[in-house]
């Protein structure tokens, strides 16, 4: 992914891949975010990186920590969310997959 632009338009055809589950566009953290039928934020944008509540002992959570780049979602700085992987734009391909997980992950 080359630029801001690029992952809006990404993450906008995930939203609206996933409206038909339930998924809804709102805010969190400054940020646009994806939440589920019960109001709660699964994923979101940050800059150019997809945001995404894996659950921090699932496989999805592994999978995507392991991506280079990714790391975990820290939006005060010095205090991680564990459940949260930021994955970069240069794994985009795997956005799909890993929005699909964070909605599926109990919360």
């Amino acid at each position: 992914m080359t630029s801001n632009d690029d992952a809006v338009a990404h993450y906008e055809a995930i939203a609206e891949e996933l409206a038909p589950r339930g998924a809804r566009r709102s805010q969190m953290f400054g940020m646009p975010c994806l939440k589920d039928p019960d109001g709660k934020a699964f994923a979101g944008l940050n800059g150019d990186e997809l945001v995404c509540r894996l659950g921090r002992d699932s496989a999805e959570h592994a999978e995507a920590l392991a991506l280079t780049g990714a790391h975990l979602f820290d939006p005060a700085g010095g205090r991680p969310m564990k459940d949260w992987v930021c994955v970069p734009g240069s794994a985009a391909d795997r956005w799909q997959r890993c929005a699909e997980a964070a909605l599926a992950a109990p919360r």
